[in-house]
């Protein structure tokens, strides 16, 4: 594979020099003057490595914990302005979005797992508030909702997350967190509503989102949202319209949180979460300019229902409880079709879910120990129709899953953290007796893991893990005949689970005070390597009118690379720096995999007045050439620059204006054409962007 970087390389090694020096400068330094965790006691700047994590067993941040994780906050999101989630991962090492920026166009890839062709569905976990969330359909993405629903987004990188949350997650695992009534309210408060409208010159695109917040009392709290998005077709840097891409989209969010018991430490949650967009005449194709496959009018109905209970028994270190109930579907009817082949369908995914977790604790004079037992259960039902009744790619049938795991924490002396875990699954997959197909499947899946991270003091720490984990076949897999077969000799139901063995290393670097008072800088760095076998693919025997099954395990995979993310802040000034160095193959033919993102760098550089209320910076992004990609290569180098400004001033003295909130940029300054090497399209030209907020609140 040629890949020229451009400079993507050298600012990679210059990175990790820097950390290096500044790692050896520390070091030097009199650790005994350093507080133990840096998250609860340092009274400077916090970096994004230092962000909590949420999970089972002890709270901890992203750099304490041996796991590659980023956590995207409330400020990041506001700041982003963004119009898709897949927007949000431009600064996150090792994860993208994949196919198009059209609003229904997109799906998600970690670590070179997802492509245009074999996207993420099964491949990446995505939870909202703890619900699964799943979506497949041909030249479809695979998570439609609106970035103002949420107030974080998690990623945990790698197969080591599939202990906690499902077997399978040969990528990693996303979770999105929606607002809270809370985070509005201050303490005295009972009300706040807020106002906020936005405006992008590329597509024309225009936003408006209210917010009322309502504490009843100090047991119940209410929160309502909604939010509307309309835009036109956007142009690309090469001032090419591309169609498709104009859009209506609704969304909105309901939620109650309910507290009660010994200092109101219990939560029950219920929320309802709603996504709707309706276009006539858009592209079949979503992912990708297909002009072949002609326009369509399409519906996107996304739905989401939650009730959590958490009971963390602050007075019981036998008692930290978790609970979610879960509704989730997905629907998606298409209606006067140009293009014959495609007639007037409807398809969805409806899937109910449960997870039950709960943490023991024990502690004593130079250890902590946290042993995390659950049980997880989803029942997912697939369905599609068109006139003439079931559609053959796309077979209805149910997917049911029970899980059951543990996993043990063990911390000593506050250097050494030890994590192990194991689960396991019972697949069932069974055809709907509508489609005429006697196909069922039961499969057992194993992910055990062991992770550790050792402190050597507060500044530089070595982490490193080992997990196994087993993906079972989709309906989508087992069920699917080509248009030429005749079922059911042509579907796949004798598929073996596609196994992950990954390895990881890496090292922490944490320095406070360095160069000035209250600043702060972080770094992480981890490398891994990731053996596939028993792939899922097309077979290539498979031609229309043949017996032969259509999907068929073929072959080995090997994933490797280095992700390199930090940042330093200070009160005046701060840079953040994200980037990912990734290589794989199929090892029996030696051909490279298409779904490999090329090399790319994000920094960020900025600065805070802060007694203005005022932080402002340039963000760009350095992505090499590649060759290889889920569209034609090959894929040239580029770099885009966003400028960004925040504008949150106080008005304490004028009541009418405290609670305002500007945000305005520019993204790809200097209009660049460009084409990501995993999107099915070129990205977009020069984009202004500015939204203002207004909060009131009594």
């Amino acid at each position: 594979m040629r890949r020229t970087t451009k400079g993507v390389l050298t600012m990679a090694s210059g990175v990790a020099l820097g950390a290096l020096a500044i790692n050896g400068f520390s070091m030097a330094q009199d650790a005994g003057t350093q507080d133990a965790e840096v998250s609860e006691t340092d009274e400077g700047r916090t970096t994004l490595l230092q962000r909590l994590i949420l999970g089972a067993g002890a709270e901890k941040i992203a750099i304490n914990t041996p796991q590659a994780v980023t956590v995207i906050e409330q400020e990041d999101i506001d700041q982003a302005e963004a119009t898709t989630i897949g927007e949000l991962f431009e600064t996150v090492p090792g994860v993208q979005a994949v196919g198009s920026d059209r609003i229904v166009g997109q799906s998600f890839n970690i670590r070179g797992i997802g492509a245009l062709e074999s996207s993420d569905e099964s491949k990446i976990i995505v939870n909202v508030d703890g619900a699964v969330k799943f979506y497949e359909q041909y030249r479809m993405g695979s998570f439609f909702s609106d970035p103002e629903l949420y107030k974080s987004v998690e990623v945990l990188r790698g197969p080591a997350s599939s202990t906690l949350y499902g077997s399978g997650a040969l990528g990693g695992v996303i979770n999105l967190t929606t607002k809270d009534a809370a985070d509005f309210l201050a303490e005295g408060q009972t009300t706040a509503l807020r106002l906020k409208s936005g405006y992008n010159s590329n597509q024309d695109g225009i936003l408006f989102s209210p917010l009322l917040a309502l504490r009843l009392n100090e047991h119940a709290e209410f929160l309502a949202t909604g939010t509307y998005r309309r835009s036109d077709d956007f142009e690309t840097g090469a001032g090419v319209i591309l169609s498709g891409t104009e859009f209506d989209a609704f969304s909105g969010l309901l939620k109650g949180t309910f507290s009660f018991g010994a200092d109101n430490e219990q939560k029950l949650k219920i929320s309802y979460e709603r996504w709707q967009s309706d276009e006539d005449d858009t592209d079949y194709s979503q992912t990708g300019t297909i002009a072949a496959f002609g326009t369509t009018d399409r519906e996107t109905v996304d739905q989401t229902a939650v009730i959590s209970y958490e009971n963390p028994g602050l007075n019981n270190p036998l008692l930290d409880l978790k609970v979610n109930l879960s509704w989730s579907d997905t629907a998606v009817e298409q209606t006067d079709t140009s293009v014959a082949f495609f007639p007037d369908s409807a398809y969805a995914y409806e899937t109910w879910a449960a997870r039950v977790e709960n943490t023991f604790e024990a502690v004593g004079d130079t250890y902590e120990n946290f042993l995390t037992i659950g049980g997880q259960f989803s029942h997912q039902t697939r369905t599609a129709e068109d006139a003439s009744g079931s559609i053959s790619f796309h077979p209805e049938g149910t997917d049911t899953k029970f899980g059951a795991y543990i996993q043990d924490e063990f911390i000593w002396d506050e250097r050494l953290t030890v994590i192990a875990g194991a689960r396991l699954d019972l697949v069932n997959l069974e055809a709907d007796p509508s489609t005429g197909i006697d196909g069922q499947t039961d499969l057992v899946l194993f992910s055990p893991k062991l992770a550790a991270l050792y402190k050597f003091n507060d500044v530089f720490s070595v982490f490193g893990s080992v997990a196994h984990t087993e993906r079972a076949a989709t309906l989508d897999e087992m069920l699917s005949t080509d248009s030429g077969f005749t079922a059911p000799n042509a579907i796949s139901p004798d598929l073996k689970p596609e196994d992950s063995n990954n390895y990881e290393i890496g090292f922490a670097v944490s320095v406070p005070d360095l160069l000035v008072a209250g600043s702060q800088f972080s770094m992480k760095t981890t490398a891994f390597h990731n053996d596939l076998t028993n792939l899922i693919e097309t077979n290539p025997l498979a031609t229309g009118g043949t017996t032969n099954p259509y999907k068929i395990n073929v072959g080995e995979a090997r994933i490797h690379g280095i992700e390199v993310e930090g940042s330093f802040e200070t009160d005046v000034f701060f840079t953040r720096f994200a980037g990912s160095i990734i290589r794989g193959e199929n090892t029996e033919t030696g051909e490279d995999l298409t779904s490999i993102p090329a090399d790319q760098v994000s920094i960020t550089v900025g600065g805070r007045i802060i007694e203005h209320g005022l932080e402002f910076g340039v963000r760009s992004l350095f992505v090499a050439d590649i060759e290889t990609g889920s569209s034609t290569g090959p894929f040239d180098a580029y770099d885009v620059h966003n400028l960004f400004l925040t504008w949150k001033p106080e008005f304490q003295e004028i009541a009418a204006l405290d609670g305002l909130e500007l945000q305005a940029g520019v993204d790809n300054l200097f209009d660049e054409s460009y084409q990501n090497n995993l999107a099915g399209d070129p990205g977009k030209g020069r984009d202004f962007r500015v939204s203002l907020a207004k909060t009131f609140t009594w």
